[in-house]
């Protein structure tokens, strides 16, 4: 259970990581559909893109800051200084700098914990003049050391940051070992509000993201549909759900309003929403099993973690196939106008299992009630 029930203040990255999985590619008026869409749905911060990238990209930023959205806005940079001045050009009240916290990311960047540590104090200085707020980022946090963690969250509250990203980069934590550390890096007195970003390389983004928020981290990093580099990142509809209905966490998450936003996402980046991805999928609410249909016409919360309507999606759907039980072709047939006896049950049944090893598919509701119209005829033509 979480150490306390609070609200989370989810960040979305959609604009800035997300763009980053190969092959993705927003045009600017995507850009501001989307950011408008966030908004719309609850989001309390937008990563919305990185100066750095050019001009285009500059501007598109400066476009989204004039939408006057009701969230903060914040651009993405690296620790260098020129980033910083062209962040500035942007306009947003808010600025992310991304510092090296491992040793093989320092290694990679030729620098040592002692000038990471030095260009933190400067950095923040310097961006505190032109930004309203401040957030640094440890990046590849998950493979760095305790006590190099500790020390850059404290500096980073001496300088006047007011946010530190604890990032698992590379997607290789645990849920377990991030419980454990952001619980130890919860320094009493810093007064800095700890923030998760989760990759997926090994499928546990979304768990480990809601395990940070267990363990006292008050932010989290998400994405639409989990949109980002390689396997993708924490994904902002599951993430605000499972807060919601597993955690007695709160969020400012609509999640009634969520599927339109990921399907405008899955459709701008060109990357399909998995049929069986959660909260959105479309078969996140269908049903088969016999005895799974049998118990949802009970009682949905059988099988149903939590009520289809309550993340904007239709009714649970039962469809109909080689697993599929008499009871539930007889409660939906009565549902839409076909009562049937369950004789008559049994052998639609034997009909859509048929169909549906035929079509290599699922038999839909639309298919039974088909089946069930031509029976009928069929008896009325064969009558004395």
């Amino acid at each position: 259970m979480p150490l306390t029930h609070k609200r989370i203040w989810l960040i979305d990255s959609t604009l800035r990581d997300g763009e980053q999985a190969p092959g993705v590619a927003f045009s600017a008026r995507e850009k501001l559909a989307i950011a408008e869409m966030l908004a719309a749905v609850g989001v309390d911060e937008l990563e919305a893109g990185t100066p750095a990238m050019g001009l285009s990209e500059r501007r598109t930023l400066r476009e989204i800051r004039a939408l006057g959205l009701p969230c903060r806005l914040t651009c993405w940079c690296r620790a260098l200084s020129g980033d910083l001045k062209l962040a500035g050009r942007c306009g947003t009240e808010s600025v992310h700098i991304s510092f090296p916290a491992s040793p093989i990311h320092m290694n990679a960047l030729n620098t040592s914990e002692t000038e990471v540590l030095k260009r933190l104090k400067e950095l923040v200085g310097t961006a505190r003049n032109h930004f309203d707020h401040v957030s640094v980022g440890a990046q590849d946090a998950t493979r760095s050391t305790p006590d190099f963690l500790r020390e850059f969250i404290a500096r980073a509250s001496a300088a006047g940051a007011g946010r530190v990203r604890i990032a698992d980069t590379v997607g290789i934590a645990t849920p377990g070992s991030v419980y454990r550390m952001i619980r130890d890096l919860d320094i009493p007195g810093s007064g800095m509000a700890i923030e998760f970003h989760a990759h997926n390389d090994l499928g546990m983004a979304n768990a480990n993201a809601v395990s940070a928020a267990e363990a006292g981290a008050s932010a989290l990093s998400a994405t639409v549909n989990g949109l980002g580099e390689r396997a993708g990142n924490a994904a902002l509809e599951a993430v605000s759900a499972a807060l919601i209905f597993a955690t007695g966490h709160a969020c400012s998450i609509s999640l009634s309003s969520l599927a339109p936003l990921c399907e405008f996402v899955a459709r701008a980046s060109g990357r399909p929403i998995p049929a069986d991805q959660p909260v959105v999928g479309r078969a996140a609410f269908q049903h088969e099993s016999g005895i799974h249909c049998d118990g949802l016409i009970k009682d949905p919360r059988t099988y149903q973690p939590f009520p289809a309507g309550a993340v904007g999606r239709a009714e649970l759907e039962f469809v109909f196939g080689k697993h599929s039980g008499s009871r539930a072709v007889q409660h939906l047939l009565a549902k839409t106008g076909f009562p049937v006896d369950r004789p008559e049950a049994l052998r639609l049944l034997r009909t859509a299992r048929r169909c549906a090893g035929k079509k290599g598919r699922t038999v839909t509701l639309d298919d039974l009630i088909e089946i069930h119209r031509r029976n009928a005829g069929d008896d009325r033509r064969s009558a004395p």
